[in-house]
């Protein structure tokens, strides 16, 4: 905000000048190679916490010993039931429900590659990636069959294996609540899919068949993690298990100073299916030992936040929607927050209201970071010591690299001079599935091409300007839609805000900005925009303010600027 950010003369930098930024107890470097595989990993955890709950949901514990004994059961299944082969594809579609861990961790022991789907994807995006990937497996919540069934008109699945939503809360607890989604909510339309087993039954049979694990080393594909698809048609990123290690142990790296092993409690609200989740919540606590808090429905804010009572979490992973939602709920506010130690922010800029706000509640900060599918998907981290928000995306994590360059390729040398940020280390993927080295623009000289537009000052702090494709370009100025969105998130009555480019004949384009208010707030477009006019110069300033009772996101509560912009031309 132009009004209230100092304007530093910019300095010659290092080109790691983050290293003396860290906290105590974070190290420069880690060890990507300290386990063999993700399965390694996974046996040691199942061997050292046996006893500990790992996962929890609509109020059933699963051990890490009895994870251990499903996902085996799960493995042997594939293994000798399905006669699938080490590197073959399975999909998973499926939201947080104690079967995920369960067939997860079970296709990675037998030597498979998971290929996450978005359950509320469509039968023609489901089909893209089905397709794509070569997945001839897929695990599925049976609310989704239909879109499986629509989706298996154009292309072919071999094995179709149905869970329903209690299959692992008991008979009586598990039944009822399968009778009541299917037929109360009526949330499983008819299908028929004669030929596929039921999750229950291929345990089944998997306990009396043999478990062989396969011989699996650094360099082995373990998912193929399709990016969001956004903006196009969603990409494959080849994610090894050295990768997806890496990853997990930069974060022990960052976060592990705060953490206990065998001690935490952690809130998994985002879906596991999304990379952020999938490896900070099910890979990084796993390879703690702590007990995951697995919520199916995080839009419903008031069952979620009913969840959490009586529950000492001491972590919490989320995106700014949730938070957001979470600090504007008067029952959340009368949380006990006293276990809470830590606060991760992701997936989308976290906001200066939203971070202060939460802070202001829980006593805890808001830690930002930044990630990328194509990295496993972490890059950088705002330091644990950090007193509280102070707008950056963190620095970068362990045996990471990170620079910025400018239009025409050359490295950027001085502080707070914005450029496109490239990323290089162990978490970086191998490339997009399928593409047969056709990856220009996605690497350059051996560093991978974010498409984020960032600064960086003298401490190693990065900030966010914005996506490249996401720029307002007017009259030949760059605005960015976060500067928008922030100022106008100042206003008391604003709950959520998006900032698009639209058409204009005078200035190519101009700002748009898209507003849900918050409930029995008076607010006009008059009246925000004269707030915005305070902090932003007037080529900034929106020429349009729509309100809304919502805006458009993805699952995970991603906003969907290239929605808006859509519907705006």
């Amino acid at each position: 905000m132009e009004q209230q950010l100092p304007n530093p003369q910019p300095t010659l930098l290092s080109d790691t000048p983050w290293l003396k930024r860290y906290p105590q107890g974070v190290p420069a470097e880690i060890d990507p190679d300290r386990f063999g595989s993700l399965v390694a990993m996974f046996e040691q955890s199942v061997t050292d916490f046996a006893d500990n709950p790992a996962y929890r949901n609509f109020g059933r514990a699963m051990s890490y010993r009895e994870l251990d004994r499903l996902s085996r059961h799960f493995a042997a299944y594939l293994q000798q039931g399905l006669k699938l082969q080490p590197g073959e594809r399975i999909a998973l579609m499926m939201p947080n429900l104690l079967q995920y861990p369960v067939c997860l961790f079970g296709a990675l022991r037998a030597g498979l590659v998971v290929v996450n789907v978005n359950p509320l994807y469509t039968s023609r995006e489901l089909a893209h990636q089905l397709k794509d990937s070569g997945a001839g497996t897929i695990v599925l919540l049976e609310n989704f069959a239909g879109t499986l069934i629509e989706a298996m008109q154009e292309v072919r699945v071999d094995n179709v294996i149905l869970t329903r939503m209690g299959d692992h809360l008991g008979q009586v607890k598990g039944g009822l609540l399968n009778l009541v989604v299917k037929y109360l909510k009526k949330m499983v339309p008819a299908y028929e899919l004669p030929a596929a087993i039921g999750y229950r039954r291929a345990l089944a049979r998997g306990e009396a068949m043999t478990y062989r694990r396969p011989e699996l080393d650094g360099d082995s594909l373990a998912f193929l993690q399709y990016t969001g698809g956004t903006t196009g048609l969603s990409k494959g990123a080849m994610l090894s298990h050295r990768n997806m290690l890496a990853n997990v142990e930069q974060c022990l790296g960052v976060y592990g100073p705060m953490l206990e092993p065998g001690a935490e409690k952690v809130v998994t609200a985002l879906p596991l299916y999304h990379v952020f989740a999938l490896t900070v919540n099910g890979l990084l606590f796993l390879r703690l030992g702590a007990e995951n808090l697995l919520i199916t429905n995080p839009r419903d804010i008031p069952a979620l936040v009913k969840s959490l009572t009586g529950y000492a979490f001491t972590c919490i992973t989320g995106v700014n929607t949730l938070f957001n939602a979470l600090v504007n709920n008067k029952e959340f506010q009368r949380h006990d927050f006293k276990s809470l130690k830590l606060t991760i922010g992701g997936g989308m800029s976290v906001q200066r209201v939203v971070a202060e706000q939460w802070q202001t509640i829980t006593g805890c900060r808001l830690l930002e970071g930044y990630g990328l599918t194509e990295c496993s998907p972490l890059v950088t981290v705002c330091p644990y010591d950090l007193e509280g928000y102070n707008g950056a995306i963190g620095l970068p994590v362990c045996s990471t690299q990170v620079r910025l360059v400018d239009e025409s390729g050359e490295r950027i040398r001085y502080s707070h001079t914005p450029g496109e940020m490239e990323v290089k280390g162990p978490q970086v993927m191998r490339g997009y599935w399928g593409q047969d080295g056709k990856e220009e623009g996605t690497f350059h000289d051996g560093w991978l091409r974010t498409g984020d537009i960032a600064t960086l000052d003298e401490q190693g702090f990065l900030r966010i300007v914005d996506r490249k494709k996401d720029m307002i370009l007017v009259s030949g100025f760059n605005v960015f839609p976060n500067e928008i969105e922030d100022v106008a998130m100042l206003h008391l009555g604003v709950l959520e805000a998006a900032a698009v480019g639209v058409p204009s004949e005078l200035s190519g384009e101009s700002v748009k900005l898209v507003v849900v208010k918050k409930p029995d707030h008076e607010l006009d477009e008059k009246t925000l925009i004269d707030h915005c006019k305070q902090y932003l110069t007037a080529y900034k300033v929106p020429k349009v303010v729509e309100f809304r009772d919502e805006l458009p996101k993805t699952n995970v509560g991603k906003i969907l600027r290239r929605k808006l912009r859509d519907e705006a031309a």
